[in-house]
């Protein structure tokens, strides 16, 4: 009977197969061995696309006339520095006593790459392979993934997405870096004194970096508005705040005075109006009471964009660092696959979850809410809940805790632990109930005019119990002293309270924010909007700008060609002058590149070739066409001088000390 043959993505991973497997094992060189299997593991990528040059030596010379460079057919090489592990992978792929062969790289669309690349520079004849396809590196889910292993050719499609994704990214870095270069290069290079400019361009990093100018610059242009609000004192011993607004029946509703409904844009206005006030006496009366109870949910769980979100904004730590930190965890085994999109659980998951709180138990912080979940049995009702849904996974489910490995717990950097923790109570929190509040929005009158005061208390813990009462603007207008919120339920409607105060206060319009890594991840996620609501993220799910595997990298790349910086104490990102004149360049040349929605779309593309909607060459010879079209169109530009101009603007900003 021949050996099964297991081809991981890392030696740790494939050890980690070996004991799953309970296989007595002998270590060769680049590989495991025992009577009925061999385990190796491809160290990452082992094969790459090959230069122009490969195909033709002409190629090594940069030629603006020669652009674009559309190949029939791709050559790949294996990379220089791995060359022996390939040779030994291609050697047992080959072994003649290696019956079936079990694809173990990661589970998603880079891994499908990493292997199939493999495979097609180094399998001669065709052998029965078997795709293992694990959310977690459990001992339990890896013997999962060997059982239910599909064969190799079910993930066809997930396949082509994947080479159509390296050609895509291939073939429009190389064509547009090149025309790009050719074109604006020596131009750019003179302005800053440089002996060259290579302009880089990606279909993700272009448009990445095209959001933070954008955003720069709307920041740059924004002119502040001071407007000035009036607020009311009424009360005796006790007494509230209540804001004006001009609503329908003022005397000043859609007046050019104000600034939206709820300002003067002159101070001397609000005076007047205030003086005005006082002369109609000096009560005012309840016209409305509402009490209103409001239910919040706990969130989503985190997918890989959420997480790098929050720990950007807990920890100051960079996408990439959050990560390599959930990496580590996972080949820990603490938690499920970290590069995933999904925030919401499978149904099978559903089923099994007992297992993830059971094992949880053994970790000390997480007792005491596992006792309540025990006693409520919410876990029981989880597969009808919003944290299920087959239809929003497509490799991944949300990232959990496993329950698992917690001993490796202690061998964990203290920034690791803080973050395993945060992921528990997410966890943890969706098997509570909702945190409730009571509101009390309050309408007093003077006359014609209405003062709107708004008292929100926080009565039911719920899910807050697990991740705590969060410190954001909403919830730190909760009043904490009860007895004055006490006092405020008991006023009723025709109440009439003494005016004992009415000042104006100072306002100012706020420019847009800045975006930090892990903002601008979530904007990549959602196709370029910051969009803050969950429910409308779900909406858009499958259109974002790159993958959750790629994010950090692609804001990595672009901090490090000087195109993007970052402040690593506060995250922000900011472009760099060269960056800001690389998008001048690009928005008079290639606008498209910048667009987010484009780009978007390139995404969703190589999703529908990943599930079956369209083909390879539909998507090809729509990318040819692209890629042909625009470069035609740039070569016949004659924009120069326009740019010189914009890069004198652009000077002048920066050396003012602006940045």
């Amino acid at each position: 009977m021949g050996k099964s043959l297991y081809i991981a993505e890392k030696p740790s991973v494939a050890q980690e197969f070996a004991k799953a497997l309970g296989l007595r094992t002998r270590r060769g060189d680049g590989f495991l061995e025992s009577e009925e299997a061999v385990i190796t593991w491809c160290v990452g990528h082992l094969v790459t696309m090959s230069y122009p040059d490969k195909y033709d030596g002409s190629w090594k010379r940069w030629n603006l006339e020669a652009l674009p460079f559309l190949p029939e057919t791709f050559k790949y090489e294996v990379i220089d520095n791995v060359k022996k592990q390939f040779g030994i992978v291609a050697g047992l792929l080959n072994r003649e006593d290696v019956e079936t062969i079990y694809v173990c790289t990661d589970s998603g669309r880079e891994g499908e790459y990493i292997y199939r690349l493999v495979e097609q520079e180094a399998l001669k004849s065709p052998k029965k392979r078997k795709r293992v396809w694990i959310d977690s590196q459990t001992e339990e889910e890896i013997l999962r993934g060997i059982k239910e292993a599909k064969p190799l050719e079910s993930y066809d499609n997930l396949g082509a997405s994947a080479y159509l994704r390296a050609k895509e990214d291939y073939l429009m870095g190389i064509n547009f870096s090149r025309l790009m270069t050719l074109k604006y290069g020596n131009g750019i290079a003179r302005f800053l004194k440089k002996d060259r400019c290579v302009i880089a361009v990606g279909r993700v990093m272009t448009c990445v970096l095209g959001m933070v100018v954008r955003r720069e610059r709307e920041i740059r242009e924004f002119e502040v508005t001071n407007f000035y609000r009036v607020i009311a004192t009424f009360g005796e011993e006790k007494s509230y705040e209540g804001e004006w607004r001009a609503v329908a029946g003022s005397t000043y509703f859609e007046s050019p005075l104000l600034y939206n409904d709820n300002g003067f844009l002159k101070e001397e206005e609000a005076q007047a109006f205030i003086r005005q006030m006082k002369d109609l006496g000096e009560e005012g009366e309840i016209a409305e009471i509402k009490k209103t109870k409001e239910r919040k949910k706990a969130p989503l769980l985190f997918n890989l964009a959420e997480l790098q979100n929050e720990c950007s904004k807990r920890f100051k730590i960079s996408p990439d660092e959050t990560l390599r930190l959930t990496q580590e965890l996972y080949e820990k085994k603490l938690l499920t696959y970290p590069r995933t999109d999904a925030r919401v659980l499978s149904t099978a998951v559903a089923k099994e979850i007992s297992k993830n709180l059971n094992g949880l138990m053994n970790y000390e912080p997480a007792v005491p809410f596992l006792n309540d979940i025990k006693e409520s049995k919410s876990h029981q009702g989880l597969a009808k809940t919003k944290y299920v849904d087959d239809k929003k996974i497509t490799d991944h489910y949300a990232i959990i805790p496993t329950g698992q490995g917690l001993g490796a717990l202690k061998s964990v950097s203290d920034l690791g632990r803080r973050l395993y923790d945060m992921v528990v109570r997410r966890f943890l929190s969706i098997f509570y109930p909702d945190a409730v509040y009571t509101k009390v929005a309050i309408t007093t009158k003077l006359g014609e005019e209405s003062f709107f005061a708004n008292f929100k208390v926080l009565s039911a813990e719920g899910y807050l119990k697990v991740v705590g009462v969060p410190g954001n603007k909403e919830e730190e207008e909760i009043s904490d002293n009860l007895e004055f919120f006490n006092y405020v339920q008991t006023l009723k409607k025709g109440m009439r309270l003494p005016l004992k105060n009415m000042v104006t206060k100072e306002g100012k319009t706020s420019p847009p924010k800045r975006y930090n890594s892990g903002s601008l991840i979530l904007a990549m996620e959602n196709a370029g909007k910051l969009i803050e609501d969950e429910e409308l993220r779900a909406q858009i799910h499958g259109s974002g700008i790159g993958t959750s595997a790629t994010r950090g990298e692609i804001l990595k790349k672009l901090f490090s060609i000087d195109y993007l910086k970052l402040n690593k104490k506060t995250q922000i990102v900011t472009p760099t002058m060269m960056g800001e004149m690389i998008f001048d360049a690009m928005d008079k040349s290639l606008p498209s590149m910048l667009n987010p929605e484009l780009t978007a779309s390139w995404e969703k593309g190589l999703t529908q070739v990943a599930e079956g909607e369209i083909t390879e060459e539909v998507y090809m010879e729509k990318l040819n066409g692209y890629i042909s079209r625009r470069t035609n169109s740039v070569r016949t530009l004659n924009n120069q001088g326009v740019l010189l101009e914009r890069y004198r603007q652009i000077a002048t900003i920066y050396h003012k000390g602006e940045k």
